[in-house]
């Protein structure tokens, strides 16, 4: 697979997604980065606003999510509801998922993120999250991550999410993901 056949798919928001854009872009890979009205997007290479159909077609029960994430995400507005609504299409897009955030005790992964996890999990896709307090890639597995030593991208249509507090060694775990999928 050369980077011609490879495509980033992404939320165009600070922090993790903006990291992965500034490597595909680095490596010639070609970024689609959802976002909708109003939203600030730190990258602007292969943007995409949703429109409002297709940010419908992304909507999910905010009760289902609050449940299957174990948190309370009712009342949170409808920002937050179009920050899920795209990042159904970021997932639905893809084949496989890395994700940089913080996994939690009950298996999930940290904020809004979190949902892309849980997402990529019910749709089947393989799943890669960087711990940034573990400070290591991991793997699902189906019932519980495992963790990796190195890790590269597989399938020519993946998606890069997660947080906007990104740390040093989110930023290197991103750069290094490319880096050892482009030198194979």
């Amino acid at each position: 697979m050369n980077a011609e056949q490879m495509t980033l798919y992404s939320g165009a928001s600070k922090g993790a997604e903006a990291e992965f854009g500034l490597w595909a872009e680095a490596y010639g890979i070609q970024e689609v980065n959802f976002s909708f009205p109003g939203h600030p997007n730190a990258r602007q290479r292969g943007l995409h606003e949703l429109t409002p159909d297709e940010l419908l077609r992304g909507d999910v029960n905010l009760t289902y999510v609050s449940r299957l994430l174990s948190r309370n995400y009712i009342g949170k507005g409808e920002t937050f509801r179009r920050v899920l609504q795209t990042i159904f299409h970021i997932v639905n897009h893809s084949r496989e998922v890395f994700v940089v955030g913080d996994i939690q005790e009950d298996q999930t992964v940290r904020g809004g993120t979190g949902w892309g996890a849980e997402f990529a999990k019910l749709n089947n896709k393989r799943l890669y999250v960087f711990d940034q307090v573990q400070d290591g890639w991991f793997v699902w597995n189906v019932k519980t991550w495992e963790r990796q030593e190195r890790v590269a991208i597989r399938e020519a249509h993946f998606a890069g999410l997660g947080t906007r507090q990104l740390r040093p060694n989110g930023s290197k775990a991103v750069e290094a993901l490319f880096r050892d999928t482009m030198v194979q």
